[in-house]
């Protein structure tokens, strides 16, 4: 028979699935077109180079500079979306890795202490 933690704790987890899922979509759609723009920028300053409108070597700096702007955006969104998870997961009272980390260390360190005390105790 389920204990109240684990009824609660699954209720939570899918409470999290449709937001994950909403959220993986969103994510997925915004890879989807910037990698089509991407593509569209290429061929296009592609045409303009075929039509000598531009330089070659304009036109593969051109592609370059973008390329490192859209890794620059693409930084910031991640940084912004992981912003945004830590916040909504810290508002609803969810642990962080970090916060575990820190208990598992607190927690081995007083296991180990107790394991002293009692050797020390039978001796």
């Amino acid at each position: 028979m389920p204990t109240k933690e684990k009824v609660e704790g699954s209720a939570k987890g899918e409470e999290l699935k449709p937001l994950f899922e909403a959220a993986r979509k969103v994510l997925l759609a915004g890879i989807g077109a910037i990698a089509l723009a991407q593509d569209e920028i290429e061929e296009f300053v592609n045409r303009l180079v075929e039509r000598g409108e531009i330089a070659e070597q304009d036109g593969k700096k051109l592609i370059r500079e973008l390329k490192d702007k859209r890794k620059k955006e693409a930084q910031q969104f991640q940084d912004e979306v992981t912003k945004r998870v830590e916040e909504t997961l810290l508002q609803m009272n969810i642990p962080s890795k970090e916060d575990i980390k820190s208990l598992s260390d607190k927690i081995a360190t007083l296991s180990k202490k107790v394991d002293e005390l009692k050797k020390a105790q039978q001796q």
